[in-house]
């Protein structure tokens, strides 16, 4: 799949914005006053920035709004749902940080069960797809909520707990890198089942089906150097997971959260980038280019 821009900001960004936001939600950060300010606004500032992001991938971003309206059989259309009343849901216990209004822990659970649902959400927009193998596996949603819980414990200072979700989430990169690599020659589909004339006999490609560059083969169909994957990988692997799981053992939580913190945002748009560039759609069979 063609990696575009938009697509790895918004799920690289909104993954981390909710995930902070849980451990915010939570009070596993005991803030108030201006730090708690500053500490909810760079959650929501993610958030909000991430679900932004997307709509620059839409044909019309100016009809964004008519996402809503699929939301009984659209994965995208209940991620748009589940965001917004989070942040919704959320902005009361946002409120009481900073202001000290003692309103009671438990108010913000709602936010983080539905922060979390939004993270669920985004990975199924994915994970539904049957054209895509790599994509159409159980690691998917587990790389997702990996990335969103080890990004917000990093981010919240939260020492050995961000350490121990930051070499989960080495433990589901790996897994996904290696089970995924063996998705699309498990379900057996050939230039003969696209094309649908492999039952009489074998079937290659005699003369390309377009004079140019279409819409599928340029969203579609992406080649990643195998040698330059091994180093995007390295280097996700490393600085999304790893080297965080040190420093956060390690460091104070203040410096762990910001050292640590854009590491971690560093290989985790590595990670992401290879999520949409080692892609493989069915339709790339048709023109003879996997």
């Amino acid at each position: 799949m063609h990696p575009a821009p938009s697509v790895i900001l918004f799920t690289t960004l909104s993954g981390l914005g909710f995930g902070y936001l849980v451990f915010l939600a939570t009070g596993a950060v005991a803030l108030s006053g201006w730090a708690a300010f500053f500490a909810w606004g760079l959650g929501y500032g993610l958030a909000v920035a991430g679900l932004m992001a997307s709509t620059f991938h839409l044909g019309n971003p100016q009809r964004a709004l008519k996402a809503f309206t699929q939301w009984r059989s659209s994965w995208l259309s209940r991620e748009a749902w589940t965001s917004c009343a989070a942040l919704f849901a959320l902005a009361p216990m946002a409120l009481s940080d900073w202001l000290d209004l003692g309103l009671p822990r438990p108010i913000g659970w709602a936010g983080a069960v539905l922060a979390l649902a939004t993270v669920g959400c985004t990975a199924m927009i994915y994970t539904q797809l049957k054209t895509v193998p790599r994509w159409n596996h159980w690691t998917t949603p587990a790389s997702f909520f990996a990335f969103a819980l080890a990004g917000g414990a990093v981010l919240a200072g939260q020492g050995w707990l961000a350490s121990g979700l930051c070499l989960s989430l080495g433990l589901a990169l790996v897994l996904q890198f290696r089970l995924g690599d063996h998705q699309f020659a498990a379900r057996g589909e050939t230039m003969g089942s696209a094309t649908g004339l492999g039952g009489i006999g074998p079937v290659r490609v005699f003369e390309q089906p377009h004079t140019g560059p279409n819409y599928l083969m340029r969203e579609m169909i992406h080649v990643v150097g195998r040698r330059h994957a091994r180093k995007l990988r390295l280097i996700a692997l490393l600085c999304a997971a790893l080297v965080p799981a040190v420093l956060c053992a390690l460091l104070p939580p203040m410096v762990a959260a910001v050292t640590a913190g854009a590491l971690h945002l560093t290989g985790a748009l590595a990670a992401r980038w290879l999520f949409f560039a080692e892609a493989e759609h069915v339709v790339g069979l048709y023109y003879g280019m996997r």
